[in-house]
């Protein structure tokens, strides 16, 4: 028997209802701020990835599913969203006459990595990105999109940790701050870290292993190396969050896996889901369409795994059946039966038939399964009369009515 790949998994129906449910809401959230959809293709050039997520980073490093095609062209599956965005405003050339552009995405994505609580190895996303103004209420009106998602949800219990993280004027300092910290901790270190350490210091304070957080506890706080703009920035953003009535703790060990955030970095946990806990986060990016050979156009996004999202959403209520079972005994009521049921639906019911050649009861047993509503019953004696039978099945209650009445 073949199975699915390690690391997928099929959406069932029952299961998918609930997607459903989720991806409802995240458009109607979604819209009120003023956001359009956009579908970027499933696999782009590596050189993309390479040069947008960071050739340093895990994800270009060891967890892309990338080939050749026929022309021995490199391509990879994507690995998140962001920078396949930028890709697609670029050459789309989106930007032009826009004030702010506000764009999001709904999808798969794929990274070979040790599979997580609410994480495969493909995975779905719903994420935001929003280019314009590099203003600090833009920050702050993106986290509140996010936060009034979640509470459409009904998700409870999640807390908004926000950080800025600098930029190029300011982080250089922090690095050799960090960095002379790191090493005098070293033996103290899972070698990850110490990799890390090489290629983008920020990246330690990021690692879940315990020993490496309680080595790194007392390392300097990045808020403490900000320049002013970024300073006022962060206080801003912070100003606007209070403004929107969002609770907020400022986390200065907050940082991305991904190179091209600056400045403001922001992430919601939830405490139910262990070690694992975001349900989202983001940040601002403003030189990654410069990095991707684009004009200057700051960007803030972020981006939430539907999977994760599923496991704190509150269970849904029994779903919905059919308007109506259509039950028909013979083949001359059958034919009759397949008439109705196709002006049903022309009306706009959901109508569903047996097509077993059961029985009567069999036929009402599956009915009840299917959680139709009413039952529609069709024998020689209804058709004979030119009546039809309808049954109530929640309350049982029936009558008969003319074919033309119905």
């Amino acid at each position: 028997m073949i199975t699915a790949p390690k690391g997928t998994h099929d959406i069932l129906p029952g299961d998918a209802e609930r997607w459903q449910r989720l991806e409802e809401a995240a458009r109607a959230v979604l819209g009120r701020y003023g956001y359009g959809e956009i579908r970027t293709p499933m696999f782009e050039s590596t050189e993309l990835f390479a040069k947008g997520v960071g050739q340093a980073t895990d994800i270009v490093g060891k967890e892309m599913y990338t080939f050749a095609d026929k022309k021995d062209r490199s391509l990879s599956l994507r690995p998140e969203g962001t920078a396949a965005v930028v890709r697609a405003v670029l050459e789309g050339r989106l930007y032009d006459g826009q004030g702010t552009l506000r764009l999001y995405y709904l999808g798969p994505m794929f990274r070979y990595e040790r599979m997580q609580k609410g994480r495969q190895r493909q995975f779905h996303q719903l994420g935001v990105e929003v280019f314009g103004p590099a203003s600090p209420e833009l920050d702050a009106e993106v986290i509140d999109a996010l936060m009034a998602f979640l509470g459409a949800l009904g998700i409870e219990g999640s807390q908004l940790l926000v950080n800025s993280i600098g930029d190029g004027a300011c982080r250089p300092v922090y690095r050799e701050r960090l960095t002379a910290f790191i090493d005098s901790i070293a033996d103290r270190l899972c070698e990850e870290c110490l990799r890390r350490k090489e290629t983008n210091p920020l990246r330690v304070l990021d690692c879940k292993n315990p020993a490496c957080i309680a080595a790194t506890a007392a390392a300097p706080s990045i808020l403490d190396a900000l320049c002013e703009p970024c300073a006022r920035h962060f206080a801003a953003v912070c100003r606007a969050l209070e403004v929107y009535g969002l609770a907020y703790r400022v986390e200065p060990r907050l940082v991305r896996g991904l190179d091209y955030y600056m400045r403001t970095t922001f992430e919601v946990v939830h405490g139910n889901l262990g070690a694992q806990n975001a349900l989202g986060g983001g940040g601002r990016y403003d030189g990654l369409s410069e990095l991707l050979g684009g004009p200057h156009l700051p960007g803030v996004g972020w981006a939430a795994g539907i999977e994760r999202l599923l496991l704190t959403v509150p269970p849904p209520a029994a779903a919905a059946g059919v308007d109506t079972a259509v039950v028909a005994v013979g083949e001359a009521p059958m034919l009759k039966a397949l008439a109705l049921a196709q002006k049903l639906r022309q009306r706009g019911e959901s109508v569903v038939m047996d097509f077993k050649g059961t029985s009567f009861k069999a036929q009402m047993k599956a009915a009840n399964k299917c959680r139709a509503r009413r039952a529609l019953i069709l024998g020689e004696d209804e058709l004979q009369g030119g009546v039809v039978t309808v049954k109530d099945l929640a309350s049982g209650e029936q009558r008969t009515i003319k074919e033309d009445e119905l």
